[in-house]
């Protein structure tokens, strides 16, 4: 199982992969588009040309991890812009938002640090 938490790298890849690769596909694009190491234990997330199905792989420490969601109908409407061509990282509440089919740009969560003030 795969627990997303605050404090994980969640890296977004803007430009559509094809689904058809499989883990050893993603793993070289997470080193080829994404400049980051698989192994990291980072989350990494990919969306279909088609835009109806994202894929989140991590490496657990063991093996790798692949979830996928694939919409029965819809698209995902909102995605990190690709202008830029690098990726896009997220917030744990951002992913949630995206996979829920929302725009993670209006997710509202908790600052991932807050500093703890002291009673005197």
């Amino acid at each position: 199982m795969i627990q997303i938490t605050p404090h994980m790298r969640i890296l977004v890849s803007v430009e559509p992969v094809d689904f058809r690769g499989g883990i050893d596909k993603l793993v070289a694009l997470c080193r080829e588009r994404l400049n980051a190491d698989p192994f990291s234990g980072g989350l990494f997330v990919f969306r279909n040309r088609r835009g109806v199905a994202l894929r989140v792989l991590c490496y657990d420490g063991q093996g790798f991890w692949l979830c996928q969601k694939r919409l029965s109908s819809g698209r995902f409407r909102f995605w990190p812009d690709g202008a830029a061509s690098k990726p896009a990282q997220l917030e744990a509440c951002e992913l949630q938002a995206l996979i829920m089919g929302g725009d993670p740009a209006k997710a509202k969560g908790a600052p991932p640090w807050r500093r703890l003030s002291l009673a005197a």
